[in-house]
């Protein structure tokens, strides 16, 4: 978002996407719940955003690594009191922070590496202080990924895909050609599919004979991707209802039995 030449019209989705780092599919839902409409659309019906809205995305993106939901973002950027200089000003001392705790990590360790030459290793209270630094470089919450557990990776995958519409991602597989990892986009979220590991008490839903979480998913049309899931013979809990908490939404279950939602805000 750099203040070179401007386009006045405003900006295409696709430019947004690319100056920011998000992904066309976050914008476009951005604009279905409100949270960042395009001031105006092209002769040929693209969005087309203004300075404001690329300001107001600004405001997004902060909220966002403060860990708000999108709801909550929603409500704070109607703040009248908020103010572009005092929110820059806020990230800056964030940064400022995390360079001086990166600068301060980085002389500990150097120090350690340094008199390991010497002795044994670090003494535990060495260790420690770096543990400590550590956690003070890594107090922002960055990124959240989904990860679910099944026993059978590879049939998850093309279930999840086939079926509800998640987005391909990456299948890892072992020497033996097993599938161990997989990742899957959902929306502006990532799913990783994990396998049955009785070590840490991780069962698949089929295994563990009931769900004790489930997935909620943001769809653009409730109702279309309930009659693609309907054809695909899966199991329904209930179909397409308006909710009291201010969502259309239906639920139905994966190959494994766990327990989805796909919905959507009301208007």
């Amino acid at each position: 978002m750099g203040t070179g030449s401007r386009n006045e019209a405003g900006r295409r989705v696709g430019e947004l996407a690319a100056a920011t780092g998000l992904t066309v599919r976050t914008l476009h839902y951005y604009g279905e719940i409100g949270l960042l409409v395009a001031s105006a659309r092209s002769d040929a019906g693209h969005r087309l955003y203004a300075d404001a809205d690329v300001e107001r995305l600004y405001r997004i993106c902060l909220l966002r690594r403060l860990g708000l939901p999108l709801g909550e973002i929603g409500r704070a950027l109607d703040d009248p009191e908020w103010s572009l200089r005092a929110a820059m000003s806020v990230h800056l001392r964030d940064l400022e922070r995390r360079l001086d705790a990166t600068a301060k990590l980085r002389g500990r360790l150097t120090q350690l590496v340094g008199s390991m030459g010497t002795t044994d290793g670090p003494l535990t209270d060495d260790l420690l202080e770096v543990l400590e630094e550590m956690t003070m470089l890594d107090t922002t919450v960055q990124r959240r990924i989904s990860i679910l557990v099944y026993s059978d990776l590879e049939a998850a995958y093309e279930y999840l895909v086939r079926v509800f519409g998640l987005g391909p991602g990456e299948l890892t597989r072992d020497d033996d050609g097993r599938v161990v990892h997989g990742e899957l986009q959902a929306g502006d979220g990532v799913v990783w599919l994990h396998p049955e590991s009785p070590d840490f008490g991780l069962l698949s839903p089929r295994s563990l004979g009931g769900s004790t979480a489930s997935m909620a998913v943001m769809v653009d049309d409730v109702d279309a991707h309930f009659r693609h899931a309907s054809e695909q013979g899966i199991t329904i809990d209930y179909p397409p209802v308006d909710q009291p908490y201010g969502y259309r939404e239906y639920s139905a279950r994966d190959s494994e039995g766990g327990l989805w939602s796909f919905m959507k805000p009301l208007d």
